[in-house]
């Protein structure tokens, strides 16, 4: 009797790949069917290879390409745009077990596997007095791969950057199973095309990373961290665009109350629950130009009603105060399930964004949090609702929608760090217009023609 095609795709993968790399049972499927976004309509895969080098990764693509089966890659599953849900009959790639990170302190890099956790990336470079400055609030469980596909920002990308501003060099795995290498340990190099910064942020649409050579600075010097509380959301909003104006702090964050609730209720930090919005500010400037700028960052957010303002340089309360902007999403997670959106605008916007969200809210019937990398307009709207209440999902699913095409409006984005994915690809091609997106899927068609890299992210099934 002749063998069906999934039956031999299985068979050529395990015969290709070192033993136990192949994963087809559904129990154990089922641990990669979603990322932190929870996709409802995420797919059962047809199989999971644990890849451990860019050798296994192509010869699970090689296979893939030749029976033109999907492939969804997958690092440690922390998206929260849907980017790595699975694909019904595809091959999930996961990058989980590829985490070697090699430091080469005389060229200030890292050579980094894309399985790696940001933090241990953190952790190596700080062995030898440097720093890898991007730092999402996922930083202890995000890995490194994914924050490439992202092109992730976090906390200090107000004055730091972005993933790409330190993304040097990378190995990827193109469509047709080909290997190839990308920049490098060099800091300037302008040859050929920027393809490097092709691939950040792509997604995995276009190939799939299996090394980094990462920039690296010098250690950071111990933070200065101020603590506002407001009354108001727009006294808030006005003082960050006052800060931001007069200076660049190393990090400017917000939280309104409901996140300023949340948080408490899991950390018991005494937090004020009746304030409406907090900032949290740092400055990581030489001793005499940091006390300068809090005090300038102090006397503006008096100046805009602040009835509160704490600033400390214990390294131990700095750190303290900053897990509670970390711990925003975990904190509201608590509450319910989530639609999670990461919405940016000119900053001078950021204050009709975040009335506008709330007008959807109070319209809609439902609870939209709100914590933000305030300094850069991008704002991170948390949408609760019970999952087993249709209505509620009704209303939540709209609401999404309402404050994508809100942040359009304002000039702003759809997605400022966690991606398209597959959550917001429907509203892609209002944020690009016809010809940007055009030449989006150009690319895409000239370096996957069969549409086999994550089918239906960031582009749709096409």
């Amino acid at each position: 009797m002749p063998i069906d095609r999934d039956e031999a795709v299985i068979a050529d993968l395990i015969a290709a790949l070192p033993e136990g790399s192949v994963i087809t049972d559904p129990d154990s499927l089922e641990a990669y069917r979603r990322d932190r976004a929870e996709d409802p309509d995420a797919g059962t895969p047809l199989a999971v290879v644990r890849a451990t080098s860019t050798e296994d990764v192509q010869a699970a693509v090689r296979i893939a390409a030749r029976e033109g089966v999907g492939i969804v890659p997958r690092g440690a599953g922390s998206g929260l745009s849907g980017g790595s849900s699975a694909v019904d009959g595809a091959i999930v790639i996961s990058l989980e077990r590829m985490r070697e990170i090699r430091i080469d302190p005389a060229l200030q890099m890292a050579i980094v596997q894309p399985g790696a956790f940001n933090a241990e990336v953190k952790a190596a470079a700080s062995e030898h007095g440097l720093w890898y400055p991007p730092d999402p609030s996922s930083q202890a469980f995000c890995s490194i791969g994914g924050n490439i596909a992202t092109n992730a920002g976090g906390l200090c990308c107000v004055k730091y950057g972005v993933t790409t501003d330190y993304v040097l060099g990378l190995k990827v795995v193109l469509a047709d199973g080909r290997a190839i290498t990308l920049g490098g340990p060099r800091l300037k190099d302008v040859a050929g095309l920027s393809l490097t910064k092709l691939f950040v942020g792509s997604e995995g649409t276009l190939g799939i990373v299996t090394e980094a050579t990462l920039r690296l600075v010098p250690a950071q010097r111990t933070p200065t961290t101020l603590v506002a509380v407001f009354p108001t959301v727009a006294g808030a909003i006005q003082a960050v665009v006052d800060i931001k104006a007069a200076m660049r702090p190393s990090m400017l964050e917000f939280m309104d109350q409901i996140t300023i609730n949340a948080v408490e209720d899991m950390l018991r930090m005494d937090l004020d629950r009746d304030a409406a919005a907090m900032l949290i500010v740092q400055s990581d400037e030489p001793a005499e130009v940091a006390e300068a700028q809090i005090a300038t960052i102090e006397q503006t957010c008096g100046l805009h009603g602040a009835t509160e303002v704490y600033a400390t340089s214990d390294p131990d309360e700095s750190e303290a105060l900053v897990e509670a902007r970390r711990q925003a999403i975990p904190a509201m997670e608590r509450r319910g399930a989530m639609l999670l959106e990461d919405v940016g605008v000119p900053l001078p916007r950021l204050g009709d964004l975040i009335e506008g969200m709330r007008a959807i809210a109070e319209q809609r019937g439902i609870e939209i949090a709100v914590v933000a990398h305030a300094g850069d307009g991008n704002t991170h709207p948390l949408i609760v609702l019970d999952p087993e209440d249709a209505a509620q999902r009704a209303s939540a699913d709209l609401a999404f929608g309402e404050v994508m095409t809100l942040a359009i409006g304002l000039g702003g984005t759809i997605t400022g760090e966690h991606g398209v994915g597959r959550l917001k690809q429907p509203w892609l091609a209002d944020y690009l217009g016809d010809d940007v997106l055009e030449l989006n899927l150009r690319i895409k068609k000239a370096l996957d023609p069969q549409n086999i890299l994550n089918p239906g992210a960031m582009f749709g099934r096409g």
